[in-house]
């Protein structure tokens, strides 16, 4: 019998790519998304990769019965959480709603699978937990942080409520995915970043620039400490990062306890080496502009994904040319993402 996953967020981008990588891989997959900041079609194109479709139900992790009812119907063996906020300058503005989302969601979301005696669960971190590390590369052993925005303090939140848990009850195998900056798109095309209106994250606004979608982009300070001043980042391919998921699935069901992983490439590039590298692969001009610092920004932040390697078997494989490549491919051919499908998950 397949084993069926429980994908939180699972119409997401990120989501959507681990739902495809997890039904090849030949799990059963039920997605649940209340599609704030995600599209169904996303698991229709899934089905068009993959010849498969996952059970889709619209809904929200703060939905108790809702779970329960879930949790009751299918024979659920692990659940992938992604199901959550994630603009880190919209955090700053709003930073009740991320802490209701991310963290009572949370709450509500494993409290429902101790009651289902359902105790597998990958959950969908950040390397924002760090803060202001001083250590380069970071790895696991780094310390956790204040971090420097409300985004990153309910992720580091939802590891300690998950540590606490674990500490508590033995029969809990938790995996913490630290990962850094997803980018880029399955090479089909068919799936890739969609935000809701005017993007938070750095590719995909350099896309929606290079397609004439927005007019130039804002660069958050040159005045970093960096070689060219702007900000360093570890950007790793969301493929590449959908397979870390399956593997970090596959290592908790043999061990207890809770796991952390970092994934990420153990490269940092700076906002001005993607833009060069982004109109090198789509020859398309990026212009630009320089403007104050954003708040919450730190200067640089890149992986030791060493720890990964060795326990998990897990490194990437797509280069940063790969990651413009296919994120300029998902754009050129969607150049209003999901919105130019009209089909829809019955």
């Amino acid at each position: 019998m397949k084993n069926t996953i429980l994908v939180t967020g699972g119409a997401g981008y990120i989501g959507s790519h681990t739902t495809l990588a997890l039904l090849e891989a030949g799990f059963e997959v039920i997605v649940l998304d209340n599609l704030c900041n995600s599209s169904v079609d996303s698991l229709n194109r899934v089905q068009k990769i993959c010849n498969k479709l996952p059970i889709f139900i619209e809904g929200d992790i703060r939905d108790r019965i809702l779970l329960n009812n879930i949790f009751t119907t299918y024979k659920i063996s692990a659940v992938l959480h992604f199901a959550g906020l994630k603009a880190v300058g919209d955090s700053v503005n709003n930073p009740l709603e991320y802490y209701e989302n991310n963290v009572a969601g949370s709450v509500n979301l494993c409290s429902a699978m101790a009651q289902a005696n359902v105790f597998n669960l990958v959950f969908s971190s950040s390397a924002t937990v760090y803060g202001e590390s001083t250590q380069m590369p970071i790895n696991e052993r780094a310390p956790t942080a204040t971090p420097t925005n409300p985004y990153g303090r309910s992720k580091l939140m939802v590891e300690e409520l998950l540590k606490d848990l674990s500490y508590s009850d033995a029969r809990w195998s938790i995996a913490l995915l630290r990962y850094f900056n997803p980018v880029g798109a399955h090479q089909s095309g068919l799936i890739g970043e969609d935000p809701n209106g005017t993007p938070n994250n750095l590719v995909p606004y350099i896309s929606q620039v290079a397609i004439g979608k927005l007019k130039k982009l804002s660069v958050y300070g040159d005045d970093y400490p960096t070689p060219d001043g702007t900000g360093i980042r570890d950007y790793i391919h969301v493929v590449d990062l959908a397979d870390g998921h399956l593997k970090a699935l596959q290592a908790i069901s043999k061990t207890g306890g809770v796991n952390i992983w970092n994934l990420g490439t153990g490269i940092g590039y700076s906002v001005l080496e993607m833009i060069r590298a982004f109109e090198m692969a789509s020859q398309k001009s990026v212009p630009f502009q320089i403007v104050n610092r954003r708040q919450g920004d730190i200067a640089e932040c890149w992986a030791d994904p060493m720890k990964a390697q060795q326990e998990l078997g897990w490194k990437t494989e797509r280069k940063l040319n790969d990651m413009m490549v296919d994120t300029w491919r998902w754009q050129s051919l969607n150049p209003y993402g999901y919105k130019t499908s009209s089909n829809s998950v019955k």
